[in-house]
């Protein structure tokens, strides 16, 4: 159960169609409702952990097993779009780049859980990103996400028409991670966390096949987010935050900057460096799920 959450919360689709459905095929994980028994193997889920690679998802399952002693998981999916690993009550599962496919993943997951009538479920997205005036290796901890506007929403196009979703994310769950983080030693700051549509133009790179604007003019918009409170960059945030928020799920969002955006562009560290820092968020998420379900 997330900090201080007082009573049960059932996933729940909010789309009557579903329930009018006698089968609904879950396309891109290749799961079936009526196949598979959603409330046996899906029922006891409490919490989801997403990421962006889907080798890197198969990794933090692996050794969450190795740390809560359960065998090693094998990937449930049934499509080569996303991989499905569960530890325990615990899901790990890969998003892909960018907000089109997470948000598909996102989707269905909730639509999984809503078929297994999973309870007080947290969704957590760990991954990487850009810094914005933090030390590489950094764990930034979203507070809120904004989009390319600087907008604190999600924009989706339906029907022709401009739609807005609030990004919210669960502040105490944000806060917890936070409190946890400085217990274990671990660099972390909390702030807003950029989405952009792209990894080039959309981030102020100068290293793309295509660039508009000098050095100058990167630096003063990287300077004006930071004073703005963003502290780093990716490509996710305010869809995760808005699916999640909608649905009625605490969700929290914890990434690793692996540079320095207003001294770098390029992700030039070492293997042996970019695979420390990428177990960061991983450690302190691992850590808070381990203390939450006391295992």
């Amino acid at each position: 159960m997330a900090p201080n959450q007082s009573q049960t919360t059932q996933v729940t689709a909010q789309n009557v169609s579903i329930s009018r459905t006698k089968d609904d095929f879950l396309y891109h994980f290749g799961l079936s409702s009526t196949a598979v028994d959603m409330p046996k193997m899906f029922g006891d889920v409490k919490f989801v952990c997403a990421g962006g690679s889907a080798s890197r998802s198969k990794h933090y399952a692996e050794e969450f097993s190795r740390e809560i002693g359960v065998a090693k998981p094998t990937n449930l999916s049934r499509s080569d779009r996303f991989v499905i690993y569960k530890t325990g009550p615990v899901l790990w599962i890969n998003h892909g780049m960018g907000a089109p496919s997470l948000s598909i993943m996102l989707i269905e997951t909730l639509k999984l859980l809503h078929h297994a009538k999973a309870e007080d479920v947290c969704f957590v997205r760990l991954g990487t990103s850009g810094g914005v005036g933090v030390a590489p290796g950094s764990v930034v901890i979203s507070t809120v996400a904004v989009n390319g506007e600087l907008q604190e929403e999600y924009v989706q196009w339906i029907a022709g028409k401009r739609v807005t979703r609030p990004t919210r994310l669960c502040p105490l769950l944000s806060s917890s991670l936070s409190a946890l983080a400085v217990h274990m030693h671990l660099p972390a700051v909390s702030g807003k966390t950029l989405c952009a549509d792209d990894f080039y133009e959309g981030q102020m790179r100068l290293d793309g096949f295509f660039c508009e604007y000098e050095e100058q003019q990167k630096l003063s918009f990287l300077t004006t987010i930071h004073s703005l409170g963003v502290r780093n960059i990716e490509m996710e945030s305010t869809a995760f935050a808005a699916i999640t928020g909608r649905a009625g799920v605490r969700a929290a969002i914890v990434c690793v900057a692996l540079l320095n955006r207003m001294v770098d562009d390029q992700v030039t560290i070492s293997k042996e460096l970019y695979l420390d820092y990428e177990t960061r968020p991983f450690k302190l998420v691992s850590t808070f799920i381990r203390k939450q379900l006391k295992i």
